[in-house]
């Protein structure tokens, strides 16, 4: 592992917090933990929104700062409880941020579909924080690798799966389409540095789980390999632009979370880093287009720059970043190096295939300086953090010089084929995004509906019907008793009082208060017991 992700933390120590009595969590910064990164793509796209004059308000500019500072306290947490509270929050802003013109129905149906479909694979993040604290008695990410079996291995598959989708990796990839209904800056935003790439920097910065359960190392590996190459073709297809830039983005993660399994871990960051920064330039150019209906040289330009970069021609960023994960994955396997040297041609083909639309500009708008300016930040990263990738700078000694030689030269062809061509295959699964939504939908939201509405009518016909009739039943029971055993009851209760009253009476009767009577009536009991005396003895 590099220097920049080794052990624990070496810019900032982790500053402890007790948040559950007795466990303690905490914030730390590592070389690369992306903090700066974030907060340059963030200051840049909330630049460009002020000056666009979308009349973006107080509410757009407030989701966006939520969900940066969110995206921050995920890559710096030290502990699944604090990871878990950036995971969440950065999540809910999403949904607000790509349905924000709230009063579109078909924009709050894709942020839903894109929320829910990250939501239901974010339940693994919550089994694993409980398999974590069975297996290895802590939440501390370092801890992790050292929890038991088969805890490890459960606490992995949790990591997984939320990993897998919230970074839209196959088969959560169909979301990332639905989230390009939010605003330009949104998707600028979504897609370099905050959220869809979490999942990723989750994976690399746990390469020690995933080595340590024997099987989810090479899982991942497949799992971003194959991403990277079905979603490449599925960019390949698209006739919209900021669809095409979509499905490149799943591509691109998929080499990040490639180099998570195969233990490139330096060219992943390095990746992702650099990726950041050409996919926020190429949104933000992309949103320019769409939003004035016109074209800028000033915009072309910045494009080309970025469009170039994803292809991976030299000397430009993504080419080494690329290479760099591919040196990695070929110490490895060489069937993942075939699927990954296959979806690196393939970027080529669809960054080609984006650079056609400079060839479709309509009118000439001009664009202020205001926007200018963050555009160019944009586009000199894009073309000059490859460097991070070049041998010795983050202690991996990255590829060879006849790879990178390779590479670049398979780029420029690539790319020059498909503008010479100007004619690529649309095929209709490559449209539909492989119809995994229809998948989704079809092999789980219609089975979950079906099952919702059987125990529906289970509750409303066996359960409420059950406590129906205990009720009637208490019903019918007080009224038998109110009817047989009350009615005994009460004439009991009602012969008892006759007869103390008739006592009464009685007793009554003497009480003449005449002295001779009472005289009368106590010779008439003396005598009565002289009677009685005389009897017994």
């Amino acid at each position: 592992m590099s220097a920049a992700l080794r052990g624990v933390w070496g810019v900032v120590p982790p500053q402890g917090m007790e948040v559950i009595p007795g466990w303690t969590s905490g914030l730390a910064v590592d070389e690369l933990s992306g903090i700066l990164l974030v907060t340059l793509v963030v200051v840049l796209v909330a630049v460009l929104a002020y000056a666009s004059g979308e009349g973006y308000g107080a509410r757009f500019f407030v989701l966006m700062l939520v969900f940066a500072a969110a995206m921050a306290v995920t890559v710096t947490a030290s502990d699944l409880l604090v990871l878990l509270m950036g995971w969440e929050v950065m999540g809910a802003m999403s949904y607000a941020l790509i349905g924000y013109v709230w009063s579109d129905a078909e924009r709050v149906r894709s942020a839903n579909v894109a929320f829910l479909t990250t939501r239901a694979a974010d339940m693994g993040l919550y089994m694993a924080a409980g398999f974590a604290i069975a297996g290895a008695h802590s939440l501390r990410l370092d801890d992790l690798p050292h929890a038991d079996e088969p805890w490890r291995s459960l606490v992995a598959a949790g990591v997984v799966v939320a990993a897998l989708g919230k970074s839209a990796q196959l088969p959560f990839s169909f979301w990332l389409s639905r989230a390009m209904a939010g605003p330009s800056p949104v998707s600028a935003l979504l897609h370099s540095a905050t959220m869809v790439v979490a999942g990723a920097y989750l994976l690399l910065r746990l390469r020690p789980l995933l080595d340590a359960t024997g099987w989810a190392a090479t899982a991942v590996s497949w799992a971003g390999a194959l991403t990277a190459l079905l979603l490449g073709a599925v960019a390949l297809a698209q006739r919209d632009l900021k669809q095409l830039l979509a499905a490149s983005t799943c591509a691109q993660i998929g080499f990040m979370v490639l180099a998570a399994g195969a233990g490139a871990v330096d060219g992943g960051t390095a990746q992702l880093v650099a990726h950041a920064a050409v996919k926020s330039l190429l949104f933000l150019c992309a949103g320019m287009w769409l939003a004035r209906r016109g074209s800028d040289r000033w915009v072309d330009v910045v494009f080309g720059v970025g469009a170039i970069a994803l292809a991976g021609v030299p000397p430009l960023s993504l080419w080494v970043t690329k290479d760099e994960v591919l040196a990695g994955v070929g110490e490895q396997s060489s069937a993942l190096l075939a699927v990954a040297f296959a979806a690196s041609v393939l970027s080529a083909a669809y960054a080609g295939k984006a650079l056609l639309w400079l060839f479709r500009a309509g009118e000439r708008v001009r664009v202020p300086w205001s926007q200018r300016v963050p555009l160019a930040g944009l586009a000199i990263a894009a073309a000059g953090l490859g460097v991070l990738g070049l041998p010795g700078i983050l202690g991996e000694p990255g590829p060879d010089a006849w790879e990178l030689v390779l590479s670049g030269v398979l780029a420029v062809v690539t790319v020059g084929a498909v503008l010479t061509v100007r004619r690529v295959p649309e095929p209709a699964w490559g449209l539909q995004w492989l119809w995994l939504e229809r998948v989704a939908v079809v092999g789980v939201v219609r089975p979950g509906f079906a099952v919702a509405r059987a125990l529906a009518r289970f509750d409303d016909q066996v359960v409420d019907g059950a406590v129906q009739g205990i009720a009637r039943g208490g019903l019918w029971t007080a009224g038998l008793t109110r009817r047989r055993v009350e009615f005994r009851v009460d004439g009991l209760v009602g012969a008892v009082g006759r007869a103390a009253r008739s006592l009464a009476a009685l007793a009554r009767r003497p009480q003449t208060g005449q002295l001779h009577l009472y005289y009368a009536q106590a010779a008439v009991v003396l005598a009565v017991l002289v009677v009685i005396a005389v009897l017994a003895g």
